[in-house]
């Protein structure tokens, strides 16, 4: 088991509050004028994910006039604080492995109040399969090195540490152009678009620049109708008939080069050709992993020899054969609605879990379903990502993505411990990557960086060990907040608990104004929730409550804030200040 700590006192924290700071004497970063800064500070690191010890690079887009400070936290948690000097500083993180952590500026007012400038999260963790959070390419042509940074730079903000290369393949049964010895510098992809290897290198280059890691994509099965001159065998297909005489295909017309021929994934002789082609395109290419692709449930198909066969059944014979020829090499295995979820995760040998959702997994419900399942099935292991095209429908022709129905679906998957693959050279809409028909509104990217940032600061109870339990959180009397216990209703503000050592948190994902039941916002309707203020509700504890706080990234870009609370017997009642999209309660006990 990977070993992820959750509920850590980290030595010599101080935590110290605006007046004790002034009673102590404590200065910050002063110019010849102290005034409150009214604007937003953009925070920056120099990498999306760091091992422990590694020193940060920070960048501040401004430092404002006045006492101004850093803080590191780490949940509720600070691990120093030191005055703001400069606009771009280094911080040494800690030994902890597989840690989250919030860099909040503030400043400190004439009057000792403490208000948040800028906020930034930062993930020291060993291995990036502990907390994936997966971004995607999908053009290869002739560009500049300068082209490929920005975009990578720009995922760098998003803290993407893995990154999927879509379609940049030569053929699915022959991946690399060429030959290992001598590969083509460009050639034309499946969908007979021009492809640069030297855009690939210096994509995998840009990537490894900031600590993230390259994934090749490419299906398990998958043969183009020239493969039989690539030396693939007939005797390697699966049919739809017991007699062989008709191959199982995926058709796809112009400007696809050919419809996509159906192999069986678990014939050795197949496993062996594949295995070559791979060390190839490691041979020749600095990837990290194997993003292995399939095409859900096709029913029963038939062996050359006539013999029933299910392609579930025969991915874990690919997984192992995969693993065995590159142990090195991460593996990533797409369980399209679901189909060989069980075959896929129990091999033990997944990076994470990745579950391409569509229209029968549509309801907010089937991705906390999904997540449940797959924890139970890697024995509590793997993370889940979701490959989920927002706005589907509106997608067919050109606009932007609805900016509500983006950050609630979000908000659910973040707060239910998953993660979403949606940013690239722009943002995901179809299940062909390169599609880019909806733009990003600014109001969005700007917020989603916030998501990211919170996602990534509290990792350790969003995503790290402990398991969902039941919260029954209940209106205060007078109020007429109406909640959905582990479950979303419209019209309601749904609730999620989870249990890590000696934290217990509560989700609240606001849903009070929302007209449909499905994540996918089809046509791009989902309206904004309107903002909740003053929520008064009673929540049941089991023990000594050492203090509650609450964080969200739509308020202070996720900093903490400590929270009042009256207890009883077994419950205690607070006030959380307000709702738009997603509130975390943290109840820390002793």
């Amino acid at each position: 088991m990977k070993g992820i700590i959750t509920s850590v006192l980290l030595a010599g924290c101080i935590i110290c509050s605006a007046s004790c700071k002034k009673e102590l004497g404590y200065t910050g970063f002063e110019s010849d004028r102290n005034e409150t800064f009214t604007g937003e500070v953009v925070l920056s690191t120099d990498k999306a994910i760091y091992n422990p010890g590694e020193s940060v690079t920070l960048t501040a887009s401004t430092v404002p006039v006045g006492k101004i400070y850093i803080r590191y936290r780490h949940l509720g948690e600070t691990v120093k604080e030191e005055a703001a000097s400069s606009a771009t500083w280094t911080w040494q993180t800690p030994a902890e492995d597989y840690m989250g952590y919030m860099v909040e500026m503030y400043q400190i007012t004439d009057d000792g109040e403490e208000v948040i400038l800028g906020t930034v999260g930062v993930d020291v963790s060993s291995d990036w399969s502990m907390f994936p959070r997966y971004g995607f390419l999908a053009s290869f042509d002739v560009m500049t090195e300068d082209e490929t940074n920005a975009i990578i730079d720009n995922l760098n903000r998003y803290h993407i540490n893995g990154v999927q290369f879509q379609d940049w393949h030569y053929k699915h049964h022959w991946p690399l152009a060429g030959t290992a010895e001598k590969p083509m510098e460009t050639y034309l992809d499946i969908a007979s678009r021009n492809t640069s290897l030297t855009t690939i290198k210096n994509y995998i280059s840009r990537i490894h620049h900031y600590g993230m890691k390259a994934i090749f994509y490419n299906l398990c099965f998958g043969a183009l109708n020239d493969a039989a001159d690539d030396g693939v065998k007939e005797e390697w297909y699966l049919f739809k008939d017991r007699d062989h005489n008709t191959k199982d295909f995926h058709p796809l017309g112009a400007p696809f080069k050919s419809s996509i021929y159906i192999v069986d994934p678990g014939n050795p002789e197949w496993l062996e050709y594949l295995g070559k082609r791979n060390d190839d395109v490691y041979a020749v290419l600095d990837f990290d992993g194997y993003q292995i692709d399939q095409l859900g449930n096709r029913g029963t198909l038939y062996n050359y020899n006539g013999e029933a066969t299910y392609l579930n059944g025969r991915y874990t014979s690919f997984i192992n054969a995969m693993k065995e020829r590159h142990p090195s090499k991460d593996l990533i295995m797409n369980a399209v609605s679901g189909y060989g979820d069980a075959e896929i995760l129990e091999t033990g040998k997944m990076a994470f879990a990745y579950n391409e959702m569509w229209a029968n997994e549509a309801r907010f419900n089937d991705l906390y379903n999904t997540i449940k399942r797959n924890y139970e099935l890697s024995d509590g292991e793997a993370r889940t990502v979701f490959a989920a095209y927002m706005n589907y429908d509106k997608a067919n022709s050109t606009g932007s993505f609805n900016t509500p129905g983006v950050l609630l679906t979000n908000a659910f998957m973040f707060a239910l411990g998953g993660s979403h693959l949606e940013l690239g050279e722009h943002m995901l809409c179809k299940e062909y990557f390169p599609n880019d028909n909806l733009a990003m509104p600014q109001e969005l990217s700007e917020t989603l960086v916030k998501y990211y940032d919170f996602m990534v600061a509290y990792q350790n109870l969003l995503r790290g060990e402990g398991e969902f339990n039941t919260v029954n959180v209940s209106s205060v009397a007078g109020n007429d907040a109406n909640f959905a216990i582990d479950n979303m209703q419209r019209g309601s503000i749904s609730v999620f608990g989870r249990k890590s050592g000696k934290y217990q948190t509560v989700q609240l994902v606001n849903f009070t104004n929302a007209d449909s039941d499905s994540w996918r916002d089809l046509n791009g309707t989902m309206p904004e929730p309107e903002l909740i203020e003053s929520l008064a509700v009673d929540i049941p504890v089991t023990g000594t409550v050492k203090r509650i706080w609450m964080a969200s990234p739509d308020i202070e870009g996720g900093a903490l804030q400590e929270l009042n609370y009256s207890a009883g017997a077994d419950k205690v009642r607070l006030s959380i200040p307000s709702l738009k999209y997603w509130d975390m309660i943290v109840i820390e006990y002793e």
